[in-house]
């Protein structure tokens, strides 16, 4: 109503896709022991109670708790929810298999679990499932990148609940909760532009107002003839808060969540008290109030928001760090559970592979010689996995573990495609063997074989070069290449940190070291064969060397101490100095005097600013061989790293391994690495956002508000997904990471990142229970290893380097292995493309998605200005792209891929007066030749056969 206070009434749930309970527990309502919440409950209910009165609306969001629920549905009841979702009743939010987090995911793997979630309701409901409003209301932070891929999907708007309370704070005076995010710095408005709001009670009801069987607010008691009749106090209270909102928005139209976590199993406890709400409230327009309540859902209010036609701030920046209070940064959780956030980015380059290779190989893929299977499981625990309390590792330790133990079931089935796709590509359907544990050194088939075959396929459209490394008791093989030629190849000794690492369950004494070549989405096969047993002849050397280089990076170390002191670019002819060691955070145990605030997997808390060294100097023993150069450094028990240097390599590699983290001293433990270089950064670095744009962060600062910094670490700690920089005029540094960590620049010239963390106390923000990993095989903690490498170049031309070494990180060769002589006609080499892909293009997405139909992804990789060589637009022709498909049609939709480009239409909002139209994207050059500019990510359906 136009001269009316409107108060939109949202019922909703939040249902958590696994955190104090699994995924299992929380739809069948098991284990209420830990926590009252049955999903399956409250479907069953919400659907029972919106066929009661015509006006009530529900939305509901996770479609991986939904999916379970339509399965077990009678045809009856199907055509019913049809209905409701067709009348605008039901309405599907978010929509994807999860709502994920946004800190610790990558962007890949993101676009992926959307996807999912969003076809099943595109294929279930039509136009009218399809949802309109992208809803984080809990995760911990807002990343740049997530609103630009909601923007790309479709999306009219964006809304969540959780901001730090400075920002909330200045906000709320300024009438600015709700903006216009602009968020790419490449793309052209407003293909990454989203309308985003902050709703009012982070996700929850007002106070006093929330009539779920879990709440203790008293009903709406609405007999005139009882003693207890409340409804002119519950009418006040309400019109006074709704005064209030109304303060701190800006149009006449206001938002009010009713509903939270698990809520709705008694739906009926809800409908009836807010439909007494909405009458009560409504009947007081009779003695000239001014306020309307209905029941609404966030699509409605937001079109609202543009009917009212205003004009909206713009912000460009994103919100992390997440404080909810002066000492409780949400910046823990960025590294929280390391062990399980490599795993996952693993699996994600694991189901990558599974995809591209289900499509590469055709029908047979599915029903080869290995058993009939396909990708659904590991694509469904990989989109479990991205929700915000499960890579986060924001969750209860069982259910840390069941996220794990569904990936492994997915490694299982994807195995099942891969070996069949290999077989169909290579004509060989001998036994392949899958090494899942080679990161420290354990293959039963390499350890004993005398001879054995490696199949290594490269998921990227370019070709790579790849070290690999093999546990093996010989100490002398010949390899040779897929044409037959011998590849320069050394035996070493395992390290003694792997030998602790692996706990009795391998047996190699040694590793054999050669480098790989790959084709563009395809594999080579390399033949190894022992030549003899013995000592290893390139032993190692109880010493530090001054130095180890290749043609392309010197490092040097410091003979006094054993740490790095340099690094040098050899093409650039630069050097700075850079020394690199492990220090541990004290983590507050809760009794500080300031505050009562523990870190916990959510929040860290440093007892001070000053980590504590774990040791000055390293003992160090070095490696040289023609293929690598190691130098080993023990700093204790706990915390070991090799400093390594591939013959071919642009990146120098640090291989750390820390744990199990010592809890005797009863002090918690939160463990990071620094390097400490001749950079002169200004308290600037620069972090990725979810593994694509870099963005700028600058220390005690943020871009919108003036920051009152309360926590001088954990406040400038921000989430580093895949690289994170520090620069200057001259040099710039960047490391790139394996998994999502936390980070930050402290120090001038200084970069830190966290690889561990082991707690004492739980941070009292739900999870009630210390962040203190153990298992069978590590009792006494813990053991994380990983790597960070680590590249020297001048600025503006720094990205050539570190894009494509990401990429190579997050999609990396899978290894297959074969017993004895390969047959004759095996064929040893293959690639899934006629050419491969420039440079700045990458091929994000190849999947099949019918009988005869694929889904493809093509990225432009590069930012605006990150390169001089690589960020002007790239045209590829989609049917000179497979080499064992045949193209014969293209359409184009949208980043979900679930609507037609050419259909996707989303508001437009004002945010500043006389601000120009923006020019239409130029048509691609031909119907098979698209263009992609920097940063575009481009989504076809191609209609292709096989060759």
């Amino acid at each position: 109503m136009p001269n009316m206070l409107n108060v939109h009434l949202v019922p909703h749930t939040h249902d958590d896709v696994g955190w104090l309970k699994t995924v299992d527990q929380y739809y069948y309502g098991d284990r209420n022991d830990i926590q009252h919440a049955g999903v399956q409950y409250i479907l069953d209910s919400v659907v029972d109670q919106l066929l009661k009165n015509p006006d009530r609306r529900f939305i509901y969001v996770e479609t991986a708790f939904f999916f379970r629920w339509w399965k077990q549905q009678s045809d009856g009841m199907r055509q019913t929810v049809k209905q409701l979702v067709n009348e605008g009743r039901l309405e599907f939010v978010n929509g994807g298999w999860c709502m994920s987090d946004e800190a610790t995911t990558h962007y890949s793997a993101v676009i992926d679990q959307m996807t999912m979630g969003l076809r099943f309701l595109n294929e279930t409901f039509g136009p009218c499932g399809r949802p309109r409003v992208a809803w984080h209301i809990d995760p911990f932070g807002h990343a740049r990148e997530h609103a630009s891929m909601f923007a790309q999907m479709g999306y009219d708007g964006f809304f969540f609940g959780r901001l730090d309370y400075q920002d909330r704070d200045r906000r709320r005076t300024d009438k600015d909760q709700e903006l216009l995010w602009r968020a790419s710095d490449s793309l052209t408005p407003p293909m990454a532009d989203l309308f985003t709001g902050i709703l009012p009670n982070g996700y929850n009801p007002p106070d006093g107002f929330c009539w779920d069987q879990s709440c203790d607010d008293p009903p709406i008691r609405d007999d005139p003839d009882l003693e207890d009749y409340n409804v002119d106090d519950v009418v006040n209270r309400f019109l006074m808060i709704a005064s209030g909102q109304s303060l701190v928005y800006k149009t006449n139209h206001i938002i009010m969540t009713m509903g939270s976590d698990f809520q709705y199993e008694n739906a009926n406890l809800w409908y009836k008290n807010l439909d007494k709400l909405i009458h009560y409230v409504n009947a007081r327009q009779a003695n000239g109030s001014k306020v309307n309540v209905l029941y609404s859902t966030p699509s409605c209010y937001l079109q609202e928001l543009h009917r009212a036609n205003l004009t909206w701030s713009l912000k460009t920046d994103d919100f992390f760090p997440y404080a909810d209070n002066a000492h409780n940064f949400w910046t823990g959780y960025f590294t929280s559970r390391p062990a399980l956030k490599r795993y996952e980015r693993l699996s994600n380059s694991y189901l990558q592979t599974c995809n591209q290779l289900e499509v590469l190989g055709g029908p047979f893929s599915g029903s080869g010689p290995f058993g009939h299977d396909d990708s659904w499981t590991m694509r469904r625990a990989m989109a479990v996995a991205q929700h915000h309390d499960a890579v986060s590792g924001t969750e209860k330790q069982h259910v840390a573990n069941d996220y794990a133990r569904r990936l492994a079931d997915g490694w299982q089935h994807c195995q099942v495609v891969v070996s069949n796709s290999l077989a169909a590509l290579s004509g060989s359907s001998a036994k392949r063997i899958y090494c899942d544990n080679l990161n420290i050194s354990v293959c039963p088939l390499t350890e004993s074989s005398h001879k054995f075959s490696v199949n290594v396929y490269n998921p990227l459209a370019r070709p790579v070069t790849w070290p690999v490394r093999l546990p093996v008791n010989g100490t002398a093989y010949t390899v040779l290449d897929a044409n037959g030629k011998p590849v320069d190849s050394q035996v070493v000794p395992v390290s003694g940190a792997t030998r602790q690492v692996r706990k009795n369950r391998g047996s190699a004494a040694n590793e054999l070291l050669f480098q790989v070549q790959a084709p563009p989405l395809g594999f080579s096969t390399y033949s190894v064969s022992l030549q003899r047993r013995g000592p290893p002849p390139a032993s190692t050397r109880p010493r530090t060397p001054p130095a180890i280089q290749n043609k392309f990076l010197r490092a040097t170390f410091d003979p006094d101490t054993g740490l790095l002191s340099s690094l040098s670019n050899l093409e650039t002819k630069q050097t700075i100095r850079l020394t690199q060691n492990f220090y541990w955070y004290n983590a507050s145990d809760g009794n500080s005097s300031v505050s009562n605030q523990p870190s916990g997997a959510y929040i860290f808390r440093p007892n001070s600013s000053t980590p504590f060294v774990i040791s000055r100097t390293a003992k160090t023993e070095s490696l040289q061989t023609s293929v690598v150069q190691e130098v080993r450094q023990w700093f204790s028990p706990w915390v070991s790293q090799v400093v390594r240097l591939y013959a071919d390599s642009r990146a120098l590699e640090l291989e750390w391994t820390v744990g199990p983290l010592p809890v005797d001293d009863d002090l918690g433990k939160e463990v990071i690495t620094r390097l400490d270089t001749s950079i002169d950064s200004s308290g600037i670095f620069y972090t990725d956002s979810n593994g694509r744009e870099v963005l700028q962060r600058k220390k005690d600062f943020r871009p919108t508000w003036d920051l009152e910094q309360t926590e001088p670490i954990a406040g400038n700690y921000y989430p580093i997904n895949s690289r994170a920089y520090i620069k200057d005029d001259v040099n710039q540094l960047t490391v790139v990471t394996d998994r999502s960590q936390g980070g930050g620049s402290i120090q001038n010239g200084s970069l830190e990142i966290m690889l561990h963390r082991r707690l004492l106390y739980d941070d009292v923000r739900g999870v009630g229970e210390p962040l203190n990993e153990t298992s069978d095989v590590f009792p006494e903690g813990l053991v994380a290893r990983g790597r960070l490498l680590l590249t020297l170049d001048r600025p503006q031309s720094a990205a050539d380097t570190h894009r494509p070494l990401a990429q190579e990180v997050v999609l990396q060769p899978l290894l297959t292995f074969t017993s004895g002589d390969l047959h004759p006609n095996t064929r040893l080499e293959f690639s899934g493309l006629q050419d491969a892909l420039p440079p700045a293009v990458h091929l994000l997405t190849l999947s099949q998605w019918g009988e005869d139909s694929v889904l493809l992804r093509l990225e432009h990789q590069y930012q605006s200005g990150e390169s001089k060589q690589h960020t002007q637009p790239v045209t590829v022709n989609l049917q000179k792209l497979f080499s064992t498909l045949e193209v014969l049609g293209a359409s184009e939709l949208n980043l979900s891929a679930n609507q037609w480009k050419e259909e996707m239409t989303r508001f437009d909002w004002k945010i500043r007066a006389g601000e120009k139209p923006r020019p239409r994207r130029p048509a691609d050059p031909s119907v098979w030749e698209v263009t992609l500019k920097p940063m575009e990510i481009r989504t076809f359906m191609l209609r292709v056969r096989l060759r």
